[in-house]
């Protein structure tokens, strides 16, 4: 009896040691509907990062839908599985003068650690950059539909062991897959890797960082290349050449294999990318984060004379609370792009002084140059020829890459209430080394933002956007969009049990 007696205490006692805990997984889902008209062409900033979805013609009913879990949070005792996943889905319907239907995102994720495996189309903006008012990050800014790709990474800043915490990276390798329908070159791949490192933890006031991507397109075929860039149209496809890929080596034998041509001893496929330096400052009240992105395309950056090409920022956050009544300015991005020098206006492989005609995002192989379904992937502001204004010379691909650009953004609250965002951008346009305009038309490209939170349908918001295109570059146009988006979370909860611990 007194066996059974402590027996049974002693499973009283396990079971109150036991923690139940419901995490809870929580589904996010977004619903919009909107207006978008014109007076011409949609105008710069109503399109531009907008990853793709933003029609170039309009009027157009715009009906957007989305669907994301993200990993589950870290809960009030710590908790954290090892092992997670996620998903995101995003639909986006055009109906006017350009009838679309967009699948902008779709990919499925999961996470065990620090490491991430994604595969799918996934919204990303790739480099050292403010991503809420910037111009756009150089080589992957948001401005294209998202590449389909498996990746695999580090998708947050990780502690290096043994460092406490002051040397941290992240960084990511993936292979994707370009369209095949309205490109010249077919059958291409991405190759994308990038690392980029911070110095200092999170709470110290100063922290450095630092890191480069590396961006190629390989692989395909065309019947639009002659015999000196293809053999019978056909661009190195084969997995044995991937190694040259990832590493960007020269030197490939085109005398023994028939499969190459001469063109491929420089590199197999077209190779770009930026390397980016970064500091953040918090002073008081105040973020300071100030950074410089260096574009490489074709080996000026190596040797050094493209060094005044590159994008600079300078982003000022407030970090004291909203004031209840009146104007408070949350952010302030101020950015400098400047691409008009591509190491000289004269290319020869073997004089490193005059290696230059970069001719950035595009490439005697791959015509089409560096877009996606007709965007440019990296900064919008290297402009394909659908966008430039037909009294301009033509080009195919990327046909103005020469260009300065003065950019100025404004983040704002007023009145507690109503969230104000304004782009102003003025830049000047000397088109490519190859086709130049020699008039180098001016454009100045603005918009104002306003969002109200309405008590409709449970809570939606209200946003109206205005914006105007004045200039030589692109067409004169007059624009606004106007929509009303609802946003919600789908909870579910999930049992975990701790073990009690041994020794109670």
């Amino acid at each position: 009896m007194r066996f059974l007696c402590l027996w049974i205490w002693y499973g009283l006692i396990t079971i109150a040691s036991c923690t139940l805990l419901y995490a809870q997984r929580v589904n996010q889902y977004q619903l919009e509907v909107g207006g978008l008209a014109s007076s011409s062409s949609t105008p710069f900033w109503l399109r531009a990062n907008q990853y793709g979805t933003v029609p170039l013609k309009n009027p157009a009913l715009r009906l957007n839908a989305g669907l994301h879990l993200d990993y589950q949070p870290i809960d009030s005792i710590g908790y954290k599985p090892k092992t997670d996943w996620g998903y995101g889905l995003n639909v986006v319907a055009n109906i006017g003068a350009t009838n679309q239907f967009l699948l902008s995102e779709s990919y499925i994720k999961g996470r065990l650690g620090a490491f991430e495996l994604y595969i799918g189309r996934r919204k990303e903006i790739i480099g050292l950059v403010d991503t809420l008012l910037t111009t756009g990050a150089y080589a992957w800014s948001g401005n294209a539909l998202p590449i389909p790709k498996i990746q695999i990474g580090l998708p947050a800043y990780t502690a290096i062991p043994f460092t406490k915490g002051v040397v941290a990276v992240m960084g990511g390798f993936a292979h994707g897959w370009f369209e095949n329908s309205d490109r010249l070159v077919t059958g291409s791949y991405l190759h994308q890797s990038y690392i980029y490192g911070r110095i200092g933890k999170p709470s110290w006031r100063f922290r450095l960082y630092g890191g480069f991507n590396h961006e190629v397109i390989w692989a395909g075929h065309s019947s639009s290349l002659d015999s000196t860039v293809a053999v019978n149209g056909q661009l190195p496809s084969a997995i044995r050449y991937y190694p040259a890929v990832v590493l960007g080596t020269r030197g490939a034998d085109y005398v023994n294999d028939k499969n190459l041509t001469s063109f491929e001893d420089n590199r197999i496929g077209n190779h770009l990318g930026s390397l980016d330096l970064a500091t953040d400052i918090d002073i008081t009240n105040w973020n300071i984060f100030i950074y410089r992105q260096f574009p490489y395309d074709d080996g000026s950056l190596f040797y050094g004379t493209n060094l005044q090409d590159g994008l600079n920022g300078l982003r000022i956050k407030n970090r004291r609370k909203p004031t209840e009544t009146g104007f408070f300015l949350r952010q302030v991005t101020i950015e400098y792009l400047f691409t008009g020098s591509q190491g000289g206006d004269v290319f020869i492989i073997d004089d490193p002084k005059r290696r230059g005609r970069d001719d950035y995002f595009n490439h005697s192989q791959y015509l089409d140059g560096w877009t996606y379904f007709g965007h440019t992937i990296g900064t919008p502001f290297l402009t394909p020829q659908q966008e430039v204004s037909a009294s301009l010379p033509p080009r195919y691909g990327i046909a103005n890459n020469r260009v300065s650009v003065f950019h100025l953004g404004l983040s704002a609250l007023a009145f507690n209430k109503v969230d104000i965002i304004a782009r102003l951008s003025y830049s000047k346009n000397a088109g490519t080394y190859q086709i130049p305009y020699l008039s180098i038309p001016v454009q100045f490209s603005g918009l104002l933002t306003a969002s109200v939170p309405l008590n409709l349908l449970g809570g939606t918001v209200l946003n109206g956007s205005i914006a105007v295109d004045a200039g030589e570059l692109l067409p004169n146009s007059v624009g606004g969009y106007v929509s009303l988006r609802k946003t919600g979370l789908l909870k579910s909860k999930r049992t975990v049990t701790i073990s009690p611990r041994r020794g109670y």
